[in-house]
């Protein structure tokens, strides 16, 4: 019995020692499984995310926000008399940035108001003188018919005188006329020859004094012809520089041309400025877009009309702007730097380039969280196919 029962007590001291371990390993193995099973997992998620979700994603913060400015410059020149805006202050399109002297302006008005008036009484007068030139031309033709008449008269004269005086003569050999007789029909002779030239110097001069008339006549009508006194080119010249002086006049208040906040104001009280002179900057925080530096390996996939979100470092991940790619830059940026790079060199190193992505973004989104110009930006550009995609790829191919 005593040896049954010390076999017995080994048996259970054995087992008691024994179960544990077994127990031990099952467990270790279970947990390494189970941990095998996460990782596995995770790995099977983590590549299912890549593929299905995360690949779709294009995403850089070398972005910036930027905005065409508006430049606000003179159309006349001119001495500023008010400036009514300053630096970062708000300002509505319409609204009067600056106010120049219109000492000037006002003058060359009166002076373009009072050459349209002389103009317009021009060009009535050549009216006028358009029924007066017909009058004088009807005289004329009158006054050359009468020399015509005196002409016929001198002709005849001659004639009658040139009878007279071969009759006389050849009575006066006979006898039959006295000396006397035969030197008065000589004179009367002398006299029709005069007559006659003077008349038809008359008549020279009777149709010189009408073609002369009808020159005038046909000059003054070129001048009329086709035209009113409204519409008359001269007037009409006079009429533009009456309005070019109204305008002038009007630039010389200087409005906001669109809405916005002003940056960069140069112009300062008494200066005396050019025509084109900077004078400060409108930025219309309403149109602001992003700027987008993609490296050009992401450009394969980047697409015009593809939904973008965006996130402002001012503002941080609470705010997110919308937006869609609206242009690729024609080219990176050292290609059109002022000492565009040279890479025929012997030490040349590729670089990889980066391609500005114009991102224009939903303005209502600016209304709620306006940005500034050159604020840092974080994008993210959804490369998925959309409808909106799809029809710009079947118009550009080569997209």
């Amino acid at each position: 019995m005593t040896q049954h029962t010390q076999a017995a007590e080994s048996l259970v001291l054995i087992d008691n020692i024994v179960q544990p371990q077994f127990k031990q390993q099952r467990t270790r193995k279970l947990a390494f499984s189970l941990f095998a099973l996460v990782l596995l997992l995770i790995a099977l998620g983590g590549t299912a995310y890549w593929i299905l979700i995360a690949n779709r994603y294009v995403t850089t913060d070398n972005a910036y926000s930027s905005v065409e400015l508006a430049a606000v410059s003179p159309a006349i020149d001119g001495t500023v008399q008010t400036v009514t805006v300053v630096d970062t202050q708000s300002v509505k399109a319409g609204e009067i940035l600056v106010i120049l002297d219109d000492t000037d302006a006002r003058l060359a008005l009166d002076q373009a108001r009072a050459e349209l008036g002389q103009a317009e009484r021009r060009v009535r007068s050549y009216y006028a003188n358009g029924e007066g030139l017909a009058a004088q031309v009807a005289s004329r033709e009158a006054a050359q018919r009468q020399v015509a008449a005196q002409l016929t008269v001198a002709r005849a004269d001659l004639d009658r005188a040139t009878l007279d005086y071969q009759r006389r003569q050849a009575l006066a050999n006979s006898g039959s006329v006295s000396g006397e007789e035969l030197s008065n029909a000589r004179t009367l002779l002398a006299t029709a020859k005069a007559n006659l030239a003077a008349a038809e110097a008359a008549q020279a001069q009777s149709k010189a004094d009408r073609l002369s008339v009808i020159g005038s006549k046909n000059a003054n009508a070129a001048q009329t012809e086709h035209t009113t006194v409204e519409n008359h080119p001269e007037v009409a010249l006079a009429r533009a520089k009456f309005e070019r002086a109204q305008i002038d006049l009007q630039r010389t208040i200087i409005r906001a041309p669109c809405d916005g906040v002003i940056a960069r104001r140069q112009v300062q009280l008494g200066q005396r400025v050019q025509i084109g002179a900077p004078l400060m900057s409108i930025v219309p925080l309403h149109d602001m877009h992003v700027d987008a530096n993609l490296k050009e390996g992401e450009l394969q996939r980047v697409q015009i009309g593809q939904s973008v979100e965006v996130v402002a470092d001012r503002y941080g991940h609470e705010v997110v702007y919308h937006g869609v790619v609206s242009g690729l830059s024609g080219g990176t940026g050292s290609a059109f730097a002022m000492i565009p790079a040279q890479n025929a060199t012997g030490n040349w190193i590729k670089v990889v380039q980066r391609l500005p992505v114009r991102i224009t973004l939903n303005p209502e989104d600016l209304v709620e969280m306006p940005l500034q110009v050159g604020l840092s930006m974080q994008v993210k550009i959804d490369t998925a196919p959309t409808a909106a995609t799809a029809h710009v790829s079947a118009m550009n191919p080569t997209h």
